[in-house]
């Protein structure tokens, strides 16, 4: 075998929390540092240390050590301390595009506050890796990706060293660590503890390796700095003269690797098997009310508080950089991979959704701030209060809204600015303390009560910005009154009958499909832990047609609603299950469905109140043909799939260490569709799906929507689906059996055609981006001071079409006075041409990467995005 060069490169892997919480590892975290800073500042020979790729421990160190700032940086830009790029050790299958996008955003800027950040995109222990990773990479000019788990020689590549090509043609150099980052750790001095490990190491390391350089990498979870490292090498000097032993960077690999380049294999795709490592692929359904609350926080960040604030930015006001970072931020530390695998302790959970119910409160607060600067600025019309309409897509929108607002009267008019009656139906009224509108009208000792009215309108919105209706209190409006129809709900595109066993059958008027037995609800066992399900070996699946259904259809003003309710009774636990003993726990479902006019969304909230244990919830839509492929959205684009994995055959025999279930994540949306058209599942936080093939003569697939998952321990032994040891340690976590109230929203969403020209990226998209409203009446709990009220009723920032590339983001550029755009091409091949127009001048238009630093050596003032590529991401800076 060719001689080795062995690098040796101290390193720590952080999991800020785990098994155990932030605070107990932040200990550690100040005891470590001050040893390694101590090593690195007196030893000449001891040369590098890296600092596991994240600037949240170092934010964690500073909290506690802020006099130590100078000491880290000295020796950050000696290039000994080596930090970066990432804010925290993200997950890439869980968390969206933009996501990570801001977690390496942040995480170069803390960096750069110190020194250099070491570029590469290293995340040695994320459970699976997106295939969007390079593109997302190349953004940040990084060319370099090094991590573990999910590849397999069915990728196209037996090396550990290849190149790594995302759709659209960015490319990434790749090394994989076969063997994990920690199989350097706590390395023995002595010849037989040396050879008992690495003699089995070595080849295994060697073999696939195209530069036969390969990584030692000396660190482990919380491990301090290994003090007799040189004595160590020494020793392995001795045993192995045939190979060089040397203390390395990563970067130095990286530059052997480069040398070869024309040997390297060039391969696409996401890295998500777990044939060799396990990548615990359905552990997006761990701790769903955490998964749930996630998705919710990114998707109003992302989709609604930074357009929003871009408005409110062109019209004058502060834009809150600050707050939305700390926003961010806390959101971010919960997108380490254990933390959002949620693969933790009970009480670690409870500190992830603490931080996520922070960040919900505080873009929550923001957004209503921003609607209320805007319509305070506006001018008044009369007595009248006004309702404001915010539209966070770049095309406009007419949709039926549902919203609430609040009086002092028994009837009231809705009109435009125009003075036309705007037709609303009141689904629903109640009367509510003047105390909870203000304080200051009770302190007055003015009890009158205000009237809460839940209306019902059509309207449309323009692009990107907003149009504001007036309400006339006293004065009688033009209502709705509810039309008593069929026992049906129907609009232009679907006539749907409620089933008296509490199925849907969906008739599509454009393709002629017809989706029977939809909504029905699968309960089976989980044996599994917080890493994977894994059903029991006697199972016993239960589904909600078995049980008696309460089911009513109301048609209101501008849509129609089927309330179905009903009890499924279950084995309360695994024994009960097993044992076919008892169905004494509970699971009871409460499911609304609502259908728009206009609308091709047919909108499901379950209401799932959880009274069971060790089992797994889903949701199945059946389809009335059957496809080889589904396709679904990942980061800035889509991916597209097979439904069944020929590996589940063979998985057993060949030892793989979980079998190859196909099960995936989602973003927005997955879709399956044949020649006339498909469906389209649109899910706002279920993140998690299967689709069953069809049985015997049935030509049909079925889509499962994950909607709960109940599992008792973090890490368990043998499992059917994943054989051997326990992943993570054995504890005992009965939160994760995730009993109580749960809230699944998702859309069904049939089209004609194909995914692409449907726009379903975009519909998927709006799904997650409501329209925002605002009602301003006389009185308000705090006050602000208001400036000239002079703000148009109505405004439009700028649009484009429906059809192109999908909007990802609008947001104020860090450190420019100018907005950023980003935009994607949806397609998996094929460019797209495409631009935007603003409705204020344009004084520069650029092209930035994605930590927004200037690609164009000029800028222009056409604001075209130039050719898209397939799965692409650009990003431009737009000044006015």
């Amino acid at each position: 075998m060719a001689t080795s060069r062995v690098h040796i490169t101290p390193h720590m892997h952080w999991d800020r929390e785990w098994y155990f919480t932030t605070e107990e590892s932040r200990i550690l975290l100040v005891n470590n540092m001050e040893e390694i800073m101590q090593r690195l500042e007196s030893d000449p020979a001891y040369k590098y240390y890296v600092l596991d790729g994240q600037t949240a421990v170092l934010e964690d160190y500073f909290a506690i050590k802020p006099e130590n700032k100078e000491r880290v940086k000295a020796l950050v830009q000696a290039g000994k301390l080596i930090i970066g790029p990432w804010y925290s050790q993200t997950d890439t299958m869980q968390v969206s595009g933009e996501s990570i996008v801001r977690n390496m955003l942040y995480g170069i800027r803390d960096c750069l506050a110190l020194g250099e950040p070491m570029k590469i995109g290293y995340l040695p222990d994320s459970f699976s890796m997106s295939s969007q990773l390079p593109m997302i990479y190349n953004g940040f000019g990084i060319d370099r990706a090094m991590f573990w788990r999910g590849c397999s020689e069915r990728h196209g590549t037996d090396k550990t060293e290849f190149i790594w090509q995302s759709n659209d043609g960015s490319e990434v150099t790749a090394q994989v660590l076969p063997l994990g980052y920690a199989i350097g750790k706590y390395l023995p001095q002595d010849e037989k503890g040396l050879r008992d490990r690495l003699d089995k190491y070595f080849p295994v390391l060697e073999a696939p390796s195209v530069t036969k350089d390969i990584l030692l990498p000396n660190g482990h979870d919380q491990m301090p700095i290994q003090k007799d490292i040189f004595e160590v090498m020494d020793k392995l000097r001795e045993i192995y003269p045939d190979r060089e032993f040397l203390m390395s960077r990563y970067e130095e690999v990286f530059e052997r690797i480069e040398a070869m380049r024309d040997q390297l294999d060039t391969i696409k795709g996401e890295f998500n098997d777990g044939k060799y490592m396990r990548v615990h692929r359905t552990i997006s359904s761990t701790r769903m009310d955490i998964k749930l609350i996630h998705a919710e926080v990114e998707n109003k960040i992302v989709n609604i508080l930074e357009p929003l604030a871009a408005i409110a930015w062109t019209l004058g006001f502060e834009y809150h950089h600050g707050l939305i970072e700390k926003m961010w931020k806390e959101s971010m530390k919960n997108h380490a991979h254990d933390s959002i695998g949620c693969c933790c302790s009970d009480k670690v959970h409870a500190e992830i959704m603490n931080r996520y119910i922070l960040a919900d409160d505080m873009a929550t607060n923001l957004i209503n701030f921003y609607k209320r600067k805007i319509v305070d600025h506006m001018p008044a019309r009369g007595d009248c209060d006004k309702l404001a309409l915010f539209n966070l897509s770049p095309y406009a929108r007419e949709e039926v809204i549902n919203t609430t607002i609040t009086l002092r009267a028994k009837e009231f008019n809705l009109f435009d600015d125009n003075g036309n009656a705007i037709e609303y139906f009141i689904q629903d009224q109640r009367v509510i303390d003047p105390g909870k509108i203000d304080r200051q009208i009770v302190h007055y000792g003015n009890y009158d009560p205000f009237v809460e009215y839940d209306i019902q309108f059509k309207h449309q919105v323009p692009a990107m910005g907003f149009t504001t209706l007036h309400i006339e209190a006293h004065s009688k409006g033009k209502t709705k009154v509810a039309e008593q129809g069929e026992h049906l709900l129907e609009n232009e595109f679907y006539r749907i009958k409620v089933n008296t066993n509490s199925t849907l059958t969906i008739f599509d008027k454009e393709t002629l499909h017809t989706y029977d037995q939809a909504l029905r609800i699968e309960d089976g066992s989980d044996d599994g832990d917080e890493y994977d399900y894994s059903p029991s070996r006697q199972e016993w699946l239960l589904y909600s047609d078995e049980f008696d259904a309460h089911t009513e259809i109301k048609h209101e003003g501008f849509q129609s609603v089927a309330n179905i309710g009903l009890r499924m009774a279950v084995p309360a636990n695994l024994q009960e299950r097993e044992e076919r003993s008892g169905q004494n726990g509970y699971l009871d479902v409460q499911c609304q469905v609502v259908l728009k006019q206009g609308s091709r969304r047919i909108e499901v909230r379950m209401e799932l109140d959880n009274q069971a244990d060790d089992h797994r919830v889903r949701v199945l839509i059946p389809t009335p043909f059957v496809s080889e492929t589904v396709v679904a959205d990942n980061q800035f684009g889509l991916i597209t799939r097979p439904t069944n994995d020929p590996a589940m055959a063979v998985w057993e025999q060949e030892g793989w260490k979980e079998a190859p279930v196909p099960v995936y994540q989602l973003m927005n949306f997955a879709a399956l569709e044949n020649a006339s058209g498909g469906m389209a599942l649109m899910t706002n936080g279920l993140r998690e799906f299967e689709v069953i093939s069809s049985q015997g003569n049935e030509e049909r697939d079925t889509f499962a929507l994950t909607l709960l998952r109940g599992v008792g321990t973090l890490g368990k032994e043998e499992l059917l689906l994943r054989p051997g040891r326990p992943s993570g340690i054995k504890i005992p976590t009965p939160d994760s059996q995730t009993r109580g109230k749960l809230v699944c929203e998702f859309a069904l969403f049939g089209y004609a055609g194909d995914h692409i020209s449907a726009n379903i990226m975009a519909e998927a998209r709006d799904n997650v981006t409501p329209i925002q409203c605002y009602n301003k009446i006389p009185y308000n709990a705090m006050k602000l001071n208001v400036g000239e009220q002079n703000l148009p009723l109505t405004y439009s920032l700028l649009s484009k079409e429906k059809r192109g590339v999908v909007l990802s983001v609008l947001k104020k550029a860090e450190d420019e006075q100018g907005l950023v755009l980003r935009v994607y091409n949806p397609a998996e091949s094929g460019d797209l041409e495409d631009a935007v127009s603003f409705n204020l001048p344009v004084s520069s238009w650029q092209q930035v990467s994605m930590d927004e630093q200037p690609l164009d050596a000029v800028s222009a003032t056409e604001t075209g995005f130039g050719a898209v590529k397939p799965c692409q991401a650009k990003s431009f800076l737009v000044k006015f």
